[in-house]
């Protein structure tokens, strides 16, 4: 079980997408109202989904599930202040302190949709707080957990334009995970990847190019350790070096390059799908960048991805005047 956990969390906080499970994922069998939601929502039917939600809601007013999915679709929809009284009633309602964990985790993903930074973390450290209280009953998944929480936190500080909060949470995630104990090579090789990842975007976002070259040359090193000691999560992870060193060829002001590596990337993650547009941009290449754009804005997850993709390409959309997924 735990290995499957840290395969979600290398697929999701890692590579930019879903670290957050869609509503009424991971909780056994799904309710009727969940299983006709569910399709509503992968095709961005949001106000359809939503009334599922709501009718649910008037039978069993303090469903964590529902209260949740509420609040997510609201957040997908811009209502991030109405999404939050959902979330809130799930907080208050929770039957038990994992899952109060898991709705303040919603939380802190509807404070990412506004971009706010502070209030993101406030939420994160909660969550966080609670794996805290399990290390000693669940040592090895307490401290992943914790780890994931700042990271999270760390995602959306970065792209809200704080960077020192994210980089004082990307140095927390690394400190909490290293803490796993009996912590395979291949998995410290991670972290380490991870770190110097979000360090060299960092120095990057700060204009600082050798610094930035400096952890570009760690992650790599990183990463070549990642795959003498484990090949499989080697190869889960190499194709986010091309998306860290286009983000850095970004910031650096080269697009020419930047484009090459982001076209090296996992093109059907919407960070990068928004990474693609704003450099397609930069060329003068205005249809392929709302071409992406348009992608990116369909996202229906609740994670720090979607937390920033969604907004920033609806924003995007709607400057250009362009029609797209609501």
């Amino acid at each position: 079980m735990l290995r499957a956990l840290f395969r979600l969390f290398l697929a999701g906080t890692m590579a930019l997408g879903s670290a957050i499970a869609q509503p009424g994922r991971g909780a056994g069998p799904q309710a009727e109202w969940q299983r006709r939601a569910q399709p509503l929502l992968r095709e961005g039917k949001l106000e359809e989904a939503l009334a599922i939600y709501r009718m649910e809601l008037k039978t069993s007013p303090d469903s964590a599930p529902a209260n949740i999915s509420a609040g997510t679709v609201l957040d997908l929809m811009g209502k991030t202040v109405e999404a939050r009284a959902y979330f809130q009633k799930a907080i208050d309602a929770a039957p038990d302190a994992r899952a109060k964990a898991n709705a303040q985790r919603a939380m802190a993903m509807s404070f990412a949709f506004d971009g706010d930074c502070k209030n993101t973390a406030k939420y994160e450290q909660m969550v966080s707080d609670y794996w805290k209280s399990r290390e000693s009953a669940e040592p090895g998944n307490a401290f992943y957990q914790q780890g994931e929480m700042a990271n999270e936190a760390a995602r959306v500080c970065i792209e809200a334009g704080d960077f020192d909060a994210a980089e004082k949470w990307y140095l927390a995630g690394r400190e909490a995970g290293l803490k796993e104990p009996g912590i395979p090579a291949g998995r410290k090789a991670l972290w380490e990847f991870r770190t110097d990842h979000a360090l060299a975007r960092l120095a990057a976002r700060r204009g600082n190019k050798a610094a930035a070259g400096r952890h570009v040359a760690a992650a790599k090193a990183a990463l070549e350790r990642i795959e003498a000691a484990d090949p499989d999560l080697y190869r889960q992870q190499s194709v986010f070096f091309p998306y860290l060193t286009g983000y850095v060829a970004y910031y650096s002001g080269d697009y020419h390059a930047a484009l090459a590596d982001f076209q090296k990337a996992n093109t059907n993650d919407p960070f990068i799908q928004c990474l693609l547009g704003m450099t397609y941009e930069k060329l003068g290449d205005k249809d392929k960048a709302f071409e992406e754009y348009r992608k990116a804005s369909k996202v229906t997850a609740h994670n720090p991805v979607a937390a920033f993709a969604k907004p920033f390409a609806r924003k995007k959309l709607a400057q250009s005047g362009a029609t797209h997924a609501k």
